[in-house]
């Protein structure tokens, strides 16, 4: 344990420093823990707000699907038409030591350029590949985020885990080392003290004497 520490002046200025670093560690994970909590709650209410939106374009888009397959028939032969997406691209951002991802999506071509051909097709078809490319950039956006969550809410709870650690455990434990090197040291001080008033004591006792 780390009561058993030796007293002596130069453990007790260790056992001061470690006690001084774990503190300020401490309030260091508290001060991130609190940061990465406000970034994820913002998070959350843009996830929110994305996913009211996302619904209603799913809707709005299989609704678009049904009225282009009704009036244009079937849309299998026209869908292979669409290019498999591969613009979409990943970076990262720092949010306190956390990688939160960053994605982005290449537009400028699939969005205005249409991949099949007008003449055997209507405005039906047009609308529903509009809407769902709508959808695909919302889903885009919505990954990002929900993915950012994850990561921030799984720090939080190992910076939660660390800071826990050193307010329970390590704090308390340097607390009670320090405490018990200086009433040590005090102890031996008041006990030197004693002897040297008895030796002072004895002396003047045998001036008398002689």
């Amino acid at each position: 344990m780390a009561v058993q520490a030796v007293p002596t002046k130069g453990n007790l200025m260790n056992a001061k420093k470690s006690l001084a670093l774990a503190k300020n560690g401490y309030e260091l994970l508290d001060r991130k823990r609190n940061i990465l909590i406000r970034e994820m709650m913002t998070l959350i209410d843009h996830a929110n707000a994305i996913q009211q939106k996302i619904d209603g374009a799913y809707e709005e888009a299989y609704f678009a699907l049904q009225t282009a397959n009704i009036s244009n028939g079937f849309c299998d032969d026209i869908s292979k038409a669409i290019p498999i997406e591969d613009g979409l691209h990943l970076d990262s951002r720092s949010v306190m030591g956390v990688e939160i991802p960053i994605l982005t999506i290449d537009e400028s071509e699939n969005c205005n350029y249409l991949h099949y051909g007008t003449r055997t097709t209507n405005s039906a078809v047009d609308k529903t590949f509009i809407l769902f490319t709508k959808v695909k950039t919302l889903t885009v956006e919505l990954a990002e985020i929900e993915n950012s969550v994850y990561r921030l809410a799984d720090s939080i709870k190992k910076t939660q885990k660390r800071a826990n650690a050193l307010k329970n455990i390590m704090i308390p434990r340097f607390e009670e080392t320090v405490k018990f090197i200086t009433d040590s040291l005090e102890e031996k001080d008041r006990e030197e003290f004693s002897r040297l008033k008895v030796i002072k004591r004895k002396k003047l006792k045998d001036r008398e004497d002689m």
